[in-house]
């Protein structure tokens, strides 16, 4: 691997992270009157796999959308206007956190609906396959998602069409604040997608380099009509299900397992790595801190200079 993907990398998990935190910081002040699901904790996932598609490659995504929308290339801008409800958001302002959409980078959108992106990103691969073109399909969704029909289905229809798509489960052991051993049998979710008849394996979402090699591997099966590809990374998320807080008074998960599980920060991790390969330094971290922060800055003063849709905006966007 180049030092320029490693640095890439490093570059757009904290991207995500710092976008998080300033969207978290400023959820408060009542301005962005969407739900928001945060991935604090999970970057490495988004980062890696988006890493190894090409930009004609298709990204669905779920309610946890900001980083898959950000690691794809998605607008920062126009990402934020949406959460504050502007004309300028990617989404017009009709959409909000959970509805995000960039077509020009090839990321597809998203809904709320658990499980609902991912028949839509099968139909999209099936159109691909249909139409005979080389782009990949990658579907991103929670251990969740492993309760709805749908997703079984969709697995089963992708693998008896060979379809050019790779299912990418994050698995951060809750459902709300319901964890994973009381929802669902003791078993791995990826040898359930393996007896769909597709190639399935599992790995430490927080190793970001592992997930980037694992990436590449399923993407180019699934691009050389493979089949389906199906891979699973346990991860951790830090924050509350849906909001900017953390919910530690809940008492869902111990003090413990939440220390334990930021402790093993993806960010935090491989700057370890980078700095002992002697690849980036404090000073390259910093450097790329205070790019990421005017970015932020002037995506928010964009956000909130732009105007607010009127009723005229929703003419041609509503069917009857």
């Amino acid at each position: 691997m180049s030092e320029m993907t490693q640095l890439r990398l490093l570059y757009s998990m904290l991207r995500i992270r710092r976008v998080e935190e300033a969207l978290a910081d400023r959820y408060a002040e009542q301005e962005m009157r969407c739900p928001m699901h945060l991935c604090i904790g999970q970057e490495a996932i988004a980062a890696a796999v988006c890493e190894a598609l090409r930009k004609d490659d298709k990204v669905f995504s779920n309610h946890r959308a900001h980083g898959h929308y950000l690691a794809k290339g998605g607008d920062l801008k126009a990402m934020v206007a949406e959460l504050y409800g502007r004309a300028t958001g990617c989404c017009g302002g009709r959409g909000g956190s959970m509805h995000l959409i960039d077509l020009a980078v090839g990321f597809m959108g998203a809904t709320p609906i658990v499980g609902g992106t991912v028949p839509l990103a099968v139909g999209s691969a099936w159109a691909s396959s249909l139409k005979d073109t080389e782009d990949v399909t990658v579907i991103f969704f929670g251990d969740g998602c492993f309760e709805e029909g749908v997703v079984h289905e969709s697995l089963n229809f992708a693998a008896l069409h060979k379809l050019r798509i790779v299912f990418v489960c994050e698995n951060n052991k809750f459902s709300v604040y319901t964890r994973r051993d009381e929802r669902q049998p003791n078993r791995p979710i990826y040898r359930i997608a393996e007896a769909h008849g597709m190639p399935a394996s599992a790995a430490d979402g927080n190793d970001v380099e592992q997930i980037l090699a694992m990436s590449k591997t399923a993407i180019e099966n699934a691009r050389n009509r493979c089949g389906p590809q199906f891979l699973e990374f346990d991860t951790y998320r830090w924050r509350e299900h849906c909001g900017p807080n953390f919910d530690d008074h809940l008492n869902y998960r111990s003090a413990q397992e939440i220390e334990e599980g930021m402790n093993d920060c993806p960010i935090d991790r491989y700057k370890k790595v980078l700095k002992q390969q002697c690849i980036a330094s404090e000073h390259e971290f910093s450097r790329m801190e205070e790019q990421i922060r005017e970015e932020i800055s002037a995506a928010f003063e964009f956000a909130l200079a732009s105007r607010k849709p009127t009723i005229d905006d929703a003419k041609g966007k509503v069917y009857a």
